[in-house]
């Protein structure tokens, strides 16, 4: 039993979530009871967050316990964002409420609302083998319906347009014919991931071997399975470009026209799409100006690059050359403006001003000291990726110009602080507290711990000076 000092801390913390966050919070973790798992203090904690959902005449949303059960073999394959871009194998998460709503509505309605009933009996007794049992009935009654739709659709145009418009998806047939492929090889599929170490730190040698092996047994009777086999054993890998080995292996070449020829040319397709999501991904975190946390990011984006260059023989005019030449030109554009920009930011934080530009007892903004300092550290750390991402000139100019500015600025900023006032004393000292954290991410503590001794100097000097001004008292 949460002791009530407990209890108080989960409350205020989950008081400062968002209703919006509240709620889903709440959808994942009845999502999550409901498919068996086992969430230490997950009553206390839905208790609390219905509770708040009451006081703030917020209803908590009744998850659909069906829909989640059904979907779960796609679990494995499905990404977030909108979906406007096709990955293979892949099946955007915001597509699913669209093809839930197809399927109880134009595939299966009667059976989609049997299994709704269903299902919730099952859970209300807290039987989920006999939920999953129905489930997993449906799913095969999904499948074969799913199999004639496709196959229809291929010869009658009409189909295949009401299909596009019933769907509501970015790829409706994609997604249809990736739904149907996951469903009816969902055993399979599992045995595979069953089969695979739960890591793979380096996809070498004899894992190599046996990895293509399991996949092809896997794919013996549905050359449709090799992207999701694929993405399986992706899912395993520490370093996910490394998938493209398996291409290599199977072509016994790093040719890529042999590679393509050879059902394993998918890999390849795979990891550059990967590789687009990380560069959609960053181009989001640097929009939001996140960039101090792109660093896993930048390293993934760096080693998929360099690994498609490095292991593969990628003619340059080929469409995977051209491919990774557009996303490598992507990322170096948009950490331009952001590497660019940081002298700029650090020259208008520390550049002296007049005594008359200084309000009296004012200071640095705190926020832009950290944003600043964020802002340097991640242009260090671009350098560390910096050619392969085709920055390299970029970064050595730009953090050269920021050395020379903090090593030759400073003294100004020790100067002017010797002769201030009480009035301005503080803005003064919180320049140079600025530039000793910066000079500590570009020069190292050592250089900060001896700016900041001269500081203390300097701070002194002007204490001292102030008081030899101030008249004696009577």
């Amino acid at each position: 039993m949460a002791d009530a000092a407990t209890i108080q801390r989960l409350r205020a913390y989950l008081r400062d979530l968002s209703p919006r966050a509240r709620a889903l919070l709440v959808g994942e973790m009845e999502s999550r009871l409901a498919a068996g798992g086992d969430l230490a203090g997950a009553e206390l904690v839905l208790d609390e967050l219905r509770l708040l959902a009451r006081e703030h005449e917020v209803a908590a949303p009744r998850v659909d316990h069906s829909a989640r059960l059904f979907f779960k073999p796609l679990e494995p394959f499905l990404i977030d964002g909108p979906g406007l871009h096709r990955h293979p194998g892949r099946i955007a998460r915001g597509s699913l409420d669209s093809l839930w709503a197809w399927i109880q509505r134009d595939i299966l309605p009667d059976d989609a609302k049997t299994l709704d009933d269903n299902v919730q009996a099952a859970l209300r007794t807290g039987d989920t083998a006999q939920a999953e049992y129905y489930v997993r009935g449906f799913q095969d009654r999904v499948s074969s319906a799913l199999s004639d739709w496709l196959r229809q659709s291929e010869t009658d145009a009409r189909l295949r347009r009401q299909m596009l418009a019933q769907v509501g998806t970015q790829y409706p047939v994609q997604d249809a014919a990736a739904l149907h492929c996951v469903l009816r090889s969902r055993d399979g599929l599992d045995s595979l991931a069953a089969r695979l170490p739960p890591e793979m730190p380096n996809l070498v040698s004899d894992q190599l071997d046996d990895c293509k092996t399991m996949i092809e047994r896997a794919c013996v009777r549905d050359s449709d399975l090799y992207p999701f086999s694929l993405l399986t054993v992706m899912n395993r890998l520490v370093a996910p470009w490394q998938l493209i080995r398996l291409g290599v292996k199977a072509a016994g070449s790093d040719t890529a026209a042999r590679v393509a020829e050879t059902p394993f040319g998918v890999s390849v397709t795979i990891v550059l799409s990967e590789l687009e999501r990380k560069v959609e991904r960053l181009r989001d975190d640097l929009r939001q100006g996140r960039g101090a946390t792109t660093s896993a990011s930048l390293k993934a984006i760096h080693d998929s690059s360099r690994g498609l260059r490095t292991e593969l023989d990628l003619p340059v005019n080929s469409s995977w050359g051209r491919s990774l030449s557009a996303l490598r030109g992507q990322t170096a554009d948009m950490l331009r403006l952001e590497i660019e920009s940081m002298p700029g930011r650090v020259r208008r934080l520390l550049r002296p001003r007049p005594n008359a530009d200084i309000g009296p007892y004012s200071a640095l903004d705190p926020t832009e000291v950290d944003e600043t300092d964020a802002l340097v550290a991640f242009v260090g750390n671009c350098r560390n990726f910096a050619n392969e991402l085709a920055i390299n000139e970029m970064t050595q100019r730009t953090c050269g110009e920021l050395q020379h500015y903090l090593d030759s600025g400073t003294q100004g900023l020790l100067d002017a602080l010797r002769q201030s006032g009480p009035g301005e004393r503080g803005f003064r000292l919180s320049q140079l507290d600025a530039a000793v954290r910066l000079c500590a991410t570009v020069f190292g503590q050592d250089y900060a711990t001896q700016l900041g001794k001269a500081v203390e100097v300097a701070t002194a000097a002007s204490v001292a000076a102030e008081r030899k001004v101030q008249p004696k008292s009577a």
